[in-house]
């Protein structure tokens, strides 16, 4: 197994050999980041699935602009920020108010 450092880390495959892998991982060191290569076994290692949102959305946006270009109409394919949430009351019919207070401190010496 790679140094306790290196765990969690994503990186660049660089390298294959039949049991291992050479990997490109960037550490920080000091107030800069280093090019650091480790050499880890095939078990240690996992598919980053990092960019699986960022493909799904590709393909949806390939397909609205398609049916958006055949039915002659603009789509925004960016993401936006969710909007803030709708305004409401609260009633308070059966939910009477209730005054909070901090419990006092005792000291016990």
């Amino acid at each position: 197994m790679p140094y306790k450092v290196y765990h969690g880390k994503t990186g660049v495959i660089y390298n294959v050999t039949k049991s291992s892998v050479g990997v490109i991982l960037m550490k920080q060191v000091g107030n800069r980041y280093m090019e650091k290569r480790v050499n880890v076994r095939i078990e240690h290692i996992k598919l980053s699935k990092s960019r699986d949102d960022f493909l799904r959305r590709v393909k949806e946006n390939a397909a609205k602009r398609k049916e958006a270009k055949a039915g002659g109409k603009n789509v925004p394919l960016k993401r936006s920020p969710a909007m803030p949430r709708e305004a409401r009351t609260i009633s308070v019919e059966g939910n009477k108010p209730e005054n909070v207070t901090p419990v006092p401190y005792e000291t016990t010496i």
